[in-house]
């Protein structure tokens, strides 16, 4: 597979409906019952997958929500996309839409992975986060039914205050469910997750560690989302180690940021670099998704990381890294500024730090502004 994220990307995330039973706390997209008139429609979804098919076989889709089981066209595009030689897969709500019928269809249709959302190892942990009594045993029940049809499962984590604990059990859960990758996402406040807290860049550097020596013993795979310093703390770990090349060469190729090998069409057909990072750069209704992805101004900016300001646009990691664009936006409504989760600061920087009000002096001390 071509790995240019010039030429394009290695996650494409098509957001079917933003419609979704769930009132989940850090729901992007803030989340309703109701399906908005204006979605994409089967045709026009077939159309996307056409032009998807264009950055060359392989290509990795992704049908999210809401709820993308909603929509009662999905197995239909499935077929539709794996015929053109995609990888599809899909993120589903832990709720009764994911029922064993509709994975045997799914499978039948070529689904290639399922991705399910465990954010508590209990039940009570897990529902008072997704707000839905059941989700827990709902979410159980739709992985084990999925390994039942012959699709690999992989479960996704958020990372914020209200888990931070819950990491080391949800861990061991992964490993008992049989999942073939975790998927760890640290928070950007944006939708509902507005009202949840974060976990401090210290405490973040801590958890990717801690993730790092996680991928080393789990049968599983890891990676992270929204948390590109992973590759910069797994970088220093190795030199400090005998840790094989292969591994830093390993995250390396499959470190991504928003709009550098990240892309996202919204359920109304606007493309964004990121779910989490909303600043359209077009819509697929007027211009092809190779064409926004390769073209658009915002996505060339966001692959030049010559373009990063603050910490991060001096930072020796910067190639390798590139922070979080979408948390960067989110915090300044500036996608090159500095990530505010990142706590490294590189040697003779002098100006603002992004996770608070003060900034590194030219004696290397840090004063208020």
């Amino acid at each position: 597979m071509d790995l240019d994220t010039a030429n394009r990307p290695l996650v494409l995330i098509w957001e079917l409906t933003q419609a979704c039973g769930l009132a989940c706390d850090h729901c992007r997209a803030d989340a309703r019952p109701g399906r908005h008139p204006d979605e994409l429609s089967t045709e026009e979804g077939k159309a996307l997958l056409e032009d998807t098919a264009g950055f060359g076989d392989g290509q990795l889709v992704v049908l999210s929500g809401g709820d993308p089981l909603v929509r009662d066209d999905v197995e239909e595009l499935v077929a539709y996309g794996t015929d053109l030689g995609l990888r599809m897969t899909i993120t589903p709500s832990g709720t009764r839409s994911v029922t064993a019928d509709r994975l045997d269809r799914l499978a039948d249709a070529g689904l290639a992975r399922m991705a399910i959302s465990l954010d508590g190892a209990t039940p009570a942990a897990h529902d008072a986060f997704r707000g839905e009594r059941g989700s827990f045993d709902e979410t159980i029940r739709a992985a084990r039914d999925a390994r039942d049809a012959g699709i690999p499962v992989q479960v996704n984590t958020t990372v914020c205050r209200e888990t931070l604990g819950q990491l080391p059990a949800i861990r061991a859960l992964v490993r008992e469910m049989g999942a073939v990758m975790w998927s760890v996402f640290f928070l950007v406040p944006i939708g509902r997750g507005r009202l949840l807290e974060s976990i401090d860049p210290a405490e973040a550097d801590a958890v990717m560690a801690w993730l790092d020596d996680v991928s080393e013993r789990e049968p599983f795979g890891l990676k992270t989302t929204e948390a590109p310093q992973y590759r910069r703390v797994v970088a220093q770990r190795a030199s400090r180690t005998t840790r094989s090349e292969n591994r830093t060469n390993v995250e390396r190729r499959t470190g991504i940021v928003a709009g550098d090998g990240f892309a996202f069409v919204g359920h109304t057909g606007d493309v964004f670099p990121s779910g989490f990072l909303p600043s359209s750069a077009g819509s697929v209704r007027d211009r092809s998704i190779t064409e926004l992805y390769r073209r658009s101004p915002l996505f060339r900016s966001l692959r030049n990381r010559d373009r990063l300001e603050g910490k991060c646009g001096v930072c020796p990691y910067r190639q390798l890294c590139g922070g979080s664009r979408s948390r960067a936006f989110a915090r300044t409504g500036n996608p090159h500024a500095s990530d505010p989760l990142c706590p490294y600061v590189p040697d003779g920087y002098e100006g603002p730090l992004p996770w608070s009000d003060r900034r590194v002096g030219t004696d290397g001390t840090v004063a208020d502004d």
